[in-house]
């Protein structure tokens, strides 16, 4: 048992590096190697399957200008501090996608999908970049890649407990209760990755030259748009309440209205 232990602890502190976005070094046991083809495929699965809107568009031209813009962005951002082989294998790519769902996603690797269902909320450039930093900032930050290694660490903790627990009637308590409590801590890992994407996308979007007093602005007529949806307690969704998200972005503005000045030349 202490050689097995010992061998999980080397394996818990290699799979850590800081990541040069985040400043964090999050717990990863899957590589991009492994991630990266899956992402592929299946982005390339759903355009196929769905119906991509015509890169001639005024729309998806405009999707496509503002994620290459925000792109570019992350690139001189990462070059300036020497840690432009994070970006290894990123294969970026920013379509639309008609559908009157409202979401907007990216895959680990860069590949952006738009519905056109958002498109409305976000009504400008602006509101375009406030969306595309957010997703962005997903693959960036390595959420997909902390959320599958979660799973695979709380799976592998109940199949310790149920080893470690003789008794049936305590396996069977044991059992019952933790996929509640793991599903709720996976649920407040989801906010809080929101949360950063948020805060970080945020800063992504100044630095391309798009003004963030729009994010704000763009959450409160998402929250509009979606007014009449069921919203489950904070503490059992995925994403924060929209009030919690649009207090954080209305503090941190003053902290990237300089980038968005010095992008874009604008005098204060």
């Amino acid at each position: 048992m202490r050689k097995y232990a010992l061998l999980l602890v080397i394996l818990l502190v290699a799979a850590c590096s800081t990541n040069p976005i985040t400043g964090k070094s999050p717990l990863i046991l899957v590589s991009n190697a492994q991630l990266f083809p899956m992402a592929f495929q299946q982005y390339n699965q759903v355009l196929s399957e769905e119906g991509v809107v015509n890169s001639s568009s005024a729309q998806a031209k405009q999707v496509k200008t503002v994620g290459k813009n925000i792109q570019g962005a992350v690139e001189r951002y990462l070059a300036n501090q020497n840690q432009s082989d994070f970006l290894n294998g990123y294969e970026w790519e920013f379509n639309l996608i008609q559908d009157d769902a409202i979401n907007a996603w990216c895959m680990p690797g860069g590949k952006v999908a738009f519905y056109t269902g958002i498109m409305p909320i976000t009504q400008n450039d602006n509101g375009v970049a406030v969306v595309m930093g957010h997703e962005i900032t997903h693959a960036l930050a390595e959420h997909s890649a902390q959320r599958m290694s979660q799973a695979m660490i709380a799976q592998g903790l109940q199949v310790a407990g149920n080893v470690a627990l003789n008794d049936s009637k305590y396996r069977n308590v044991f059992n019952s209760l933790y996929p509640v409590g793991a599903q709720v801590g996976i649920l407040a890992y989801s906010r809080q990755a929101e949360l950063e994407a948020d805060a970080i996308g945020l800063k992504l979007m100044s630095m391309a030259g798009y003004d963030p007093r729009e994010a704000p602005r763009f959450w409160k007529r998402m929250e509009q748009a979606t007014a009449g949806s069921s919203r489950p307690p904070e503490f059992l969704s995925t994403h924060p309440n929209p009030g919690r998200r649009i207090a954080q972005l209305e503090a941190k503005i003053p902290e990237v209205l300089p980038l968005y000045y010095n992008a874009t030349g604008k005098i204060p």
